[in-house]
């Protein structure tokens, strides 16, 4: 009886997920409507504040999820495990602000309480991926993301700072930090990419051959393989990640959907995972693998669509990784599921960077695109 009702509490705690979606994808109109309809949980606030600071290229977004688990059978323990996770991203438009065109400044918070069945499980990927960030363990508070981005054309943009990687290996039906789709890592992110730190210094350059991102968007980045959410950064540098990424939007049978691939490589020296003991003896020391590669690939494809343009429908998705091996605990990898999205497309702002495309205030164009920058 006492299960019955956690899991009636669980069932409610996802419903009631406070999860807000980024005020500037969407129109400020949208600030408006009631609790089912508008953009953002709270609305516009108090005498249109947030539809006045979107227009002045200040925009302020939060969430917070919480999560009652346990293990319904097998696994290390039975236990059952509550915990949370809290988000609240700040973004500056300069173009808006009256400064130049093209800028973009994003600061991330972040913080995580009590725990979760992630080490009770005996599974090697975690079950509650929400509660991995910013850090697996413990209560933490961390600032994981904190980059600038200039675009320099329609085409091309470049990108600096603290960036939030977990927008890589974007799918339409499986993605994000747990807290909108799936729970387990493995329909969030392919584990061949798990050797990227979450939360790392970086730069890199984005392109959008056609200005269109939502078509096709190339990314080229250089991470430190070193990089934590707790921690600035510059005092740890070993190694560095090489990571490139493309995605394009498809049309197969009049219906949408995206192929992605890429790629990384890591000069890193990594302990390896595996180990020989007679090594150790003999060495005193842990054995070591230089360097790491690894190769991705996912797709989603929409079976039905009830709004093409808000990206709302069912589908299908699927995934395949490969990699060296070691240190990389996953050497392959590959899933395919079923998935629906009933809500609009969200551009959330827990990824590496979001951004507009480049806008100069006498270009014919009018349309500002809103573009989450993906690994």
């Amino acid at each position: 009886m006492k299960r019955s009702a956690i899991f009636v509490a669980v069932i409610a705690l996802l419903g009631m997920a406070l999860r807000t979606q980024a005020a500037a994808e969407a129109s400020e109109d949208s600030f408006f409507g009631d609790f089912f309809t508008r953009s953002t949980l709270s609305g516009d606030w108090r005498d249109g504040l947030r539809k006045d600071l979107a227009a002045k290229g200040v925009t302020i977004d939060a969430s917070l999820t919480q999560i009652e688990q346990g293990v319904a059978g097998g696994g290390k323990n039975d236990t059952w495990r509550y915990g949370g996770r809290g988000d609240a991203t700040l973004k500056l438009d300069t173009q808006k602000l009256g400064l130049w065109p093209g800028g973009f400044l994003i600061a991330e918070f972040e913080g995580n309480w009590s725990d979760s069945v992630n080490f009770g499980t005996g599974a090697l990927m975690p079950v509650n991926t929400n509660q991995l960030f910013p850090v697996p363990t413990g209560s933490n508070v961390a600032l994981p993301n904190l980059s600038f981005a200039q675009f320099l054309s329609h085409y091309v943009g470049v990108t600096a700072g603290k960036l939030d990687t977990t927008s890589g290996d974007a799918n339409e039906f499986a993605h994000g930090k747990g807290d909108s789709q799936f729970f387990n890592t493995a329909f969030s992110i392919n584990p061949v990419d798990l050797v990227v730190p979450y939360s790392t210094l970086g730069a890199g350059a984005i392109v959008l051959p056609t200005k269109d991102p939502d078509s096709a968007l190339l990314t080229f980045l250089v991470l430190s393989a070193t990089g934590k959410a707790t921690t600035s950064g510059f005092d740890n540098f070993n190694g560095a990640i090489f990571a490139a990424e493309g995605r394009v939007r498809t049309g197969f049978f009049g219906l949408t959907g995206h192929q992605l691939v890429g790629a990384l490589y890591s000069n890193k020296r990594y302990t390896s995972t595996d180990q020989r003991l007679g090594f150790v003896i003999d060495n005193q020391a842990l054995a070591r693998q230089d360097g790491t590669w690894a190769v991705y690939y996912n797709f989603d494809q929409f079976l039905y669509e009830t709004d093409k343009n808000k990206g709302q429908g069912v589908g299908l998705f699927g995934r395949f990784g490969a990699s060296e091996g070691d240190p990389i605990p996953a050497q392959y990898f590959f899933s395919l599921g079923f998935g629906d999205r009933p809500h609009p497309r969200p551009r959330s702002l827990r990824h590496r960077l979001l951004l507009h495309q480049y806008q100069q205030p006498d270009v014919s164009e009018t349309d500002v695109h809103q573009v989450v920058l993906e690994r």
